[in-house]
């Protein structure tokens, strides 16, 4: 049954963020990943968020391993920063690995303050 809901929350999880990496693709273009910093930033928070608040084993599956798991992606970021390292532009790769992990962080820690202030 973990499986199952570990797969449900994963196939919106995934296409959410290639919806996100579209969208933002559109508007601010390919020149940066910015798709990719978005959901790994939200992800995070909601991750941390929902660790915090959720106390149901299959809820977690669903939403945290499952739904943000599938969210988030360090696989596309390694990937896109070695892009960004292969076309010499390693000042822009260094910022993309520093933004994503700061964001992430900093995501998780008002997920955290949130799901306190909501639990209080």
């Amino acid at each position: 049954m973990t499986l199952l809901l570990v797969a449900a929350g994963a196939a919106v999880g995934a296409p959410a963020r290639f919806l996100t990496d579209l969208v933002l693709a559109h508007y601010a273009g390919r020149r940066l990943p910015w798709g990719t910093l978005a959901v790994n930033t939200i992800g995070s928070g909601l991750a941390v968020f929902l660790t915090v608040t959720v106390t149901d084993p299959r809820w977690s599956a669903l939403l945290i391993t499952g739904f943000c798991g599938a969210l988030t992606t360090y696989s596309t970021l390694s990937y896109e920063t070695l892009l960004l390292v292969e076309d010499g532009r390693w000042h822009h790769a260094a910022a993309n690995v520093a933004a994503n992990l700061t964001g992430g962080a900093a995501a998780g820690l008002l997920g955290f303050a949130a799901a306190h202030l909501i639990a209080s």
